[in-house]
């Protein structure tokens, strides 16, 4: 998987931060999440627009 398909920066869109496929959703705010306690499925749940490749791209990202 290629997380630059995914990972997206819009200088524009939340203070220029890497959101997830151009939606306001960030890499911060997922880990953020995941760090909290909230399991991926948990996370897919509240999030409906969300797929299991997007989290997976957030934790490429950061390495």
């Amino acid at each position: 998987m290629n997380y630059q398909d995914i990972i997206t920066i819009e200088p524009g869109k939340r203070s220029g931060k890497p959101c997830i496929r151009g939606m306001r959703i960030t890499v911060y705010d997922i880990l953020e999440y995941l760090a909290g306690g909230m399991t991926e499925q948990e996370i897919l749940e509240d999030f409906s627009e969300l797929t299991t490749n997007d989290i997976k791209a957030c934790l490429i990202w950061i390495k």
